[in-house]
């Protein structure tokens, strides 16, 4: 089965994922449905976690967050449901891209890409509180270099200064 890819230019290069529409269809659908409405183009990597700037976390992680501009009206959207690791089989690995959330059942538009393996986000992991772990759908398949610079670019704790911006997010014919 060929699965769909997008191609994320950014700023900082170009980031190609792989996403697993069998595993996780409602999150493949949501994101690929603000993918081809254009709603990411011009959006941001604004958020980077590292090892070192998590001084209040006991489970500490790594990972690059973006979405959509400013702009876009995030709290319009419908949220989405939680397709948790446990049922779909994936894992939070080295590269894996993921909706990111505050409560179960309440992922919009931001997403994140993991920088090294991160368990903790998997269901039963201890990231968050409700152990409900985070809804992964994809992986990177060219580009690790790129979320790797963005995890690594100036910052003020975890907020990125400037952020990285997304021109687009288009899908690979």
């Amino acid at each position: 089965m060929v699965h769909p890819v997008v191609e994320i230019a950014t700023d900082a290069g170009t980031i190609v994922v792989e996403l697993h529409e069998t595993a996780a269809p409602g999150t493949v659908a949501n994101f690929l449905g603000f993918v081809e409405s254009g709603a990411y183009d011009g959006g941001r990597f604004y958020r980077t976690v590292t090892p070192d700037n998590q001084p209040n976390d006991a489970v500490r992680i790594a990972v690059i967050q973006g979405g959509v501009p400013e702009t876009f009206d995030i709290e319009a959207q419908p949220a989405l449901l939680l397709e948790r690791t446990n049922a779909t089989g994936l894992r939070h690995l080295d590269g894996t891209i993921s909706m990111a959330r505050r409560d179960p059942d309440s992922a919009k538009t931001e997403f994140f890409i993991c920088v090294g393996d991160q368990p903790e986000l998997d269901f039963g992991g201890g990231r968050n509180p409700d152990g409900q772990g985070f809804a992964a759908f994809g992986q990177v398949i060219e580009g690790m270099a790129v979320v790797r610079a963005i995890n690594g670019a100036p910052r003020d704790e975890q907020h990125l200064t400037p952020p990285i911006r997304i021109a687009s997010i288009k899908r690979r014919a």
